[in-house]
């Protein structure tokens, strides 16, 4: 959420940005209601005067006829604050509909566009490999292996569902292991510090196994339960709870309502939880495999950071991102997202896509996401300075792994003319195999 002096003070720029992003908001319409709730809130104070005023009249008098003319004339006040009250409540709720509405501002190198034809390549790692025999793709590999079930699947919970078998379901759990050896080693997280800059901190990140079931109020706390969104979560009504479609989603509010000592920061946590989405907005998308499941699971990080270290720790998070991928020895690219595709709650997203040759295209793999203070405003997190000084705190979360897109990359680059999969060396240790045939 944007501090509602800000809207008022850098109308235009709030306008040009949900332009930019292609989101209809009347932001004229928040600003005259907060206009007229700051009325109330006048009235109100200016009530509360008159009547300390005419509690002083009639603690000070004797006159019976004075008294009685102060108690009517309160009477008259404590009517019209109740009409007033009733009004602000109503306008202090519209007001944060609005507010909840307003998009964060995004940063000045994300570029214009309005589909994912105009996000910028930042950079690529690794040549796509090239195959002495047709390449198969992960659906024909997980079918031969025996590893990759989506027909039983079918059978049992629908569509867009699959299960991971035997070599698959060791390889998601080798993939766990090795990113939470990696977050966890303060060793290798020095070395990458130091590509963003000579003194950033390298603290390890903390192991947590998060709920995968949230609140309503503190999803949309989180900017992540719009209107839109609903139509993506998982609701049960019985609960009044929703399915987390990330783990960052509930790794986020774990310090909600909490002052941090800047002494403490940056805390940072690697989470892993299964993930669960209705696609609905991707009708038709991606049915083939297991690119875009209902369930799915995942590593997610999350930090909270200083301010000034907002836009340093997404670099950090990236380079940990082409970190894991290089461990791997996947081609991927570095992209920055337009406008139009960043999500709301973000001042910048940044992508890796990898290369899956089974589609021969470069796929999305890892999201990092900057959210600088847009998220610790509504959830009321904040940080204490070494100078006594409190402010919003600033967040970041970013995928350590999408476990599944992760074995599609996997088995399409490693395959082998046999038919079987070679296990990238970073894993063996995990899983125990250094084939699958």
């Amino acid at each position: 959420m944007l501090d509602i002096k800000f809207i008022r003070e850098n109308p235009n720029l709030v306008k040009e940005n949900c332009r930019k992003r292609q989101i209809d908001l009347d932001v004229d319409r928040l600003l005259a209601v907060d206009t007229q709730r700051r009325k109330n809130v006048k009235q109100l104070e200016e009530i509360r005067a008159e009547k300390n005023k005419a509690t002083k009249v009639i603690s000070g008098t004797e006159d019976a006829a004075e008294r009685a003319k102060q108690i009517a004339a309160m009477r008259k006040l404590d009517k019209k604050a109740d009409e007033i009250t009733k009004n602000f409540k109503s306008l202090d709720e519209t007001l944060k509909n609005l507010l909840y509405q307003v998009p964060n501002i995004l940063l000045d190198d994300v570029p214009e566009g309005n589909d994912s034809k105009d996000n910028a390549v930042m950079r690529e790692w690794g040549t796509p490999p090239t195959f002495a025999f047709k390449p198969k793709d992960h659906i024909e590999l997980g079918n031969a292996l025996d590893i990759i079930d989506i027909a039983r699947a079918a059978k049992v919970v629908g569509a867009r569902f699959a299960y991971l078998k035997g070599a698959a379901a060791l390889l998601e759990f080798a993939l766990v292991r090795y990113a939470f050896d990696v977050l966890g080693s303060e060793s290798i997280l020095k070395k990458i510090a130091r590509s963003i800059r000579k003194d950033y901190p390298a603290t390890p990140f903390v192991p947590v196994i998060p709920p995968i079931m949230i609140r309503p109020e503190v999803f949309r706390k989180m900017g992540r339960l719009t209107e839109e969104d609903k139509n993506e979560r998982y609701y049960l009504p019985q609960d009044d709870l929703y399915l987390v479609g990330s783990a960052e989603h509930t790794l986020g509010p774990m310090h909600m309502d909490e002052t941090i000592d800047e002494k403490k920061l940056p805390i940072r946590y690697v989470g892993f939880s299964t993930s669960l989405r209705r696609e609905a907005g991707s009708y038709g998308r991606d049915t083939r495999g297991i690119l875009r499941l209902h369930q799915f699971d995942k590593v997610e990080m999350e930090s909270f950071t200083i301010p000034e270290h907002s836009q340093l720790e997404q670099e950090f998070f990236v380079a940990i991102q082409e970190y894991l991928m290089r461990q791997l020895k996947i081609p991927y690219r570095v992209v920055i997202m337009c406008a139009a595709e960043t999500g709301r709650p973000d001042a910048r997203q940044i992508d890796i896509e990898a290369w899956m040759p089974g589609q021969n295209r470069y796929r999305e793999t890892h999201s990092a996401d900057l959210m600088g203070d847009y998220q610790a405003r509504r959830l009321n997190t904040r940080v204490k300075r070494v100078d006594g000084k409190r402010e919003f705190i600033h967040m970041n979360d970013a995928t350590g792994f999408a476990i599944g897109r992760t074995l599609i990359a996997i088995l399409e680059n490693y395959q082998q003319k046999d038919g079987s999969i070679k296990v990238p060396r970073v894993l063996r240790q995990h899983c125990g195999l250094k084939v699958i045939q």
